[in-house]
């Protein structure tokens, strides 16, 4: 197992909450949990220190940052902007598949709503997908780096019922949009179901 491989195992422990932020990582431990030497487990960490998942704290070693308020704001905010953007791309770019593996995504999630861990795994496929739908590599580099910031929040936004029916509706208007290729309401349901996220988030905090 080499560096890069281990920094993508780190992110899926971080993204799955096995690690979480304010843990330290040791090396040591690191290496004795891959089963690998210490060098690809320093390689890993110092792409995951350029990423600004991990940080130096004095006395404390490298560990799993954790966002202030501003920085959740600041999150948030490029995620209008950027999904916004996406959803109104896809309107125009998305083909007929595309459009339909997302239709498939909310109504399957209409019917796990009860099941959380499920469904955030879905959300975070809905997502990636709608990104994915707008055809523009460079936008979703651009989102693919900002979902890196989330993981270190947290929790889930959609750890209540009613938050998740919400959510999978607000999905629905989104796909609804694309479907007509109508990219200004697809930004406009897209901006909407971040900023509803948001406030979700800060009343988490």
């Amino acid at each position: 197992m080499n560096g890069s491989e281990i920094y993508h195992r780190l992110i899926s422990l971080i993204e799955e909450r096995v690690l979480k932020p304010g843990d330290r990582l040791r090396e040591a431990d690191l290496a004795e949990r891959f089963g690998v030497s210490r060098t690809p487990i320093r390689e890993g960490l110092k792409r995951l220190e350029a990423q600004g998942l991990a940080v130096h704290e004095p006395n404390r070693g490298m560990v799993i940052p954790t966002l202030d308020h501003s920085q959740i704001n600041e999150v948030y905010f490029m995620r209008e902007v950027l999904e916004g953007t996406a959803a109104g791309l896809a309107a125009k770019h998305a083909s007929k598949p595309e459009i339909e593996i997302l239709q498939d995504l909310v109504d399957a999630d209409r019917k796990r709503i009860a099941d959380k861990d499920s469904l955030v795994r879905s959300n975070r496929e809905f997502h990636r997908r709608l990104c994915l739908a707008a055809h523009n590599r460079y936008l979703v580099d651009q989102i693919d780096h900002l979902r890196l910031s989330l993981i270190l929040m947290a929790g889930t936004t959609l750890d209540t019922p009613e938050r998740r029916e919400t959510a999978v509706e607000e999905h629905a208007a989104i796909v609804s949009a694309i479907a007509a290729g109508d990219g200004e309401a697809a930004d406009k349901a897209a901006r909407l179901h971040i900023s509803h996220a948001h406030k979700t988030r800060l009343r988490q905090i």
